[in-house]
């Protein structure tokens, strides 16, 4: 999806990335989900400015509609910038668990069926692994930055396992059914500090905002 036919697309390593520079700037989170942008806010210095869907009147839910987490990441950015004018960037998140070859993947927020429901989904995960003893899995989340005519892409990543009975009341999603390599604890009995040091949306939202010090 092209923004006025100049939108250019690569992928930031973290060997990559500028020196903090410290200046102001207001820029869109593209979602209307309260805990992701909880999640981001805490990450976000004082001097970035971030905006909702909801700050600038973006009540309609974008559709996503692409076969990968990056590509959905980009068409919610590319919406914003097209229909609103604001710099804006976009995340998509997708478990992976190896068994169930990457499923639930691109679909893991409607699994269950298109209302979203994380109970559901969780609930048709742990069934899908019924007698499977390899619950390897992993978080992905693709942020897409669309600033000025380009977009930027930055991947998070955290390995775990699926745990085999729902843990913990903090989080959302499938928080309470994953539990990160080398700890006892799912993401739904971490701090909000904690999932955000180790987890996927914190990995790629540090490395979007060591991006934007530019």
């Amino acid at each position: 999806m092209l923004l006025c036919g100049t939108t250019k697309k690569n992928v930031i390593k973290i060997d990559e990335l500028p020196a903090f520079a410290g200046y102001g700037m207001k820029i869109v989170f593209a979602t209307h989900n309260k805990n992701k942008l909880k999640e981001v806010k805490a990450l976000m210095p004082s001097y970035i400015e971030l905006l909702s869907l909801t700050d600038i009147g973006c009540m309609e839910d974008i559709p996503e509609t692409a076969k990968t987490i990056e590509g959905n990441a980009l068409l919610k950015s590319a919406y914003v910038k097209s229909n609103y004018g604001y710099n804006c960037f976009a995340d998509d998140t997708g478990l992976e668990v190896m068994a169930l070859n990457n499923e639930p993947g691109v679909y893991s927020a409607r699994y269950a069926g298109p209302e979203n429901n994380a109970e559901a989904n969780m609930s048709k995960l742990m069934d899908n692994l019924k007698g499977i003893t390899n619950r390897e899995a992993r978080f992905k989340t693709a942020i897409s930055l669309v600033i000025e005519d380009e977009e930027r892409l930055f991947i998070g990543n955290c390995d775990g396992e699926i745990t085999t009975i729902q843990r913990g009341d903090a989080g959302f999603g499938y928080d309470p059914i994953f539990q990160p390599n080398g700890f006892n604890k799912t993401f739904a009995e971490m701090t909000l500090e904690q999932k955000s040091e180790i987890g996927h949306r914190g990995k790629a939202v540090r490395l979007l905002i060591d991006f934007l010090n530019k």
